[in-house]
């Protein structure tokens, strides 16, 4: 028998804590730029920065990302609070560290634009994110403009994309369809 067999097995951790802790971090960075930024470039010409690459500008975006579907603020609120409250209800059952910092940077990012919609003018669960962060043009003309909730939410994505594509589960094993496909084409399984 080898020595690795004779030692119990570590019993597995939830990463609630890792996804709740670095959403928390997500939020408090969120929610201090966005009152940095309202209390220093409201009412101020954009700050170019990185010869033009970056500007900080404030604007409000009461749609979606892109400002699409602008009118429909109080339907991205609720698409929030659902994200959010599924994120929360999956933290139990999840093993995997990759998805605990994925789902974490989308639950940060999603409360910190939430707590916008919900608290800034022009009114409860219609309220205009704070955004100012601009690539290229100091009004959005290039690319546009966002704040550090959505940078945290497309890279939450992406990562969940990612780790979805390598066949990553919540619990941390890989999903058995990816290994069979793997063993199959290996010519493993025949």
């Amino acid at each position: 028998m080898t020595e690795q067999a004779d030692q119990p097995a570590r019993p597995r951790r939830s990463r609630a804590r890792l996804l709740l802790g670095l959403a928390a971090a997500v939020l408090a960075l969120d929610v201090a730029t966005k009152l940095l930024v309202v209390a220093t470039l409201s009412d101020r010409e954009p700050l170019r920065l990185l010869g033009g690459a970056l500007y900080l500008t404030e604007a409000r975006n009461t749609g979606a990302a892109f400002s699409f579907a602008e009118g429909a603020t109080v339907v991205f609120t609720l698409i929030a609070v659902a994200v959010v409250v599924v994120i929360v209800r999956s933290a139990r059952r999840l093993f995997s560290t990759g998805w605990a910092v994925a789902l974490a940077l989308v639950l940060g990012g999603a409360v910190g634009n939430l707590l916008d919609r919900v608290f800034r003018d022009p009114g409860f669960l219609r309220g205009g994110v704070v955004d100012f962060l601009s690539l290229f043009d100091p009004y959005g003309r290039v690319w546009p403009i966002f704040n550090v909730a959505d940078s945290a939410i497309v890279c939450g994505g992406v990562l969940g994309a990612v780790l979805a594509f390598r066949g990553v589960e919540f619990d941390g094993g890989r999903s058995s369809s990816r290994t069979a496909d793997a063993t199959d084409s290996a010519g493993v399984g025949e």
